[in-house]
């Protein structure tokens, strides 16, 4: 298992961070992003966006009524937020059939039981606007 921690305090180092994690990212990877209400989730996605090559990337926005929103760079990115999704029912949704396209990056991960090799992300709130991101590969 290993697990990488950053620190970011501005939206815009989120971005980057994001950007530092679709730079690595490859086809069929499952991103699981867990965190509070406004921690930071949306704007990390924007990143990982950018790292893939979404033009843009700064109109990405959480799918929370829509469920998932397609994004197209180097290979799609299938943006789900199950906020919205009661727990069991994330499963009728059947995303990974979308992996052989791209990526999968799933906000409020909690709601759903994902598959062998999903990559963990925790998004913590340290400050007004200061996170702690720490990503966990099993």
């Amino acid at each position: 298992m290993e697990r990488i921690e950053f620190i970011s305090r501005s939206p815009s180092d989120t971005w980057d961070i994001g950007e530092h994690i679709g730079k690595y990212a490859k086809c069929g990877d499952l991103y699981a992003l867990y965190g509070e209400l406004g921690a930071g989730k949306t704007q990390l996605v924007k990143g990982i966006a950018r790292g893939i090559g979404v033009k843009d990337w700064l109109y990405v926005v959480s799918p929370s009524f829509t469920i998932m929103n397609i994004y197209e760079g180097r290979y799609n990115l299938y943006h789900v937020d199950l906020y919205r999704i009661e727990m069991g029912e994330a499963e009728t949704l059947q995303m990974e059939e979308f992996l052989d396209n791209g990526i999968i990056v799933v906000e409020w991960a909690e709601r759903t039981n994902l598959w062998n090799g999903v990559i963990k992300i925790y998004i913590e709130s340290t400050g007004e606007e200061e996170r702690k991101i720490v990503i966990i590969k099993q």
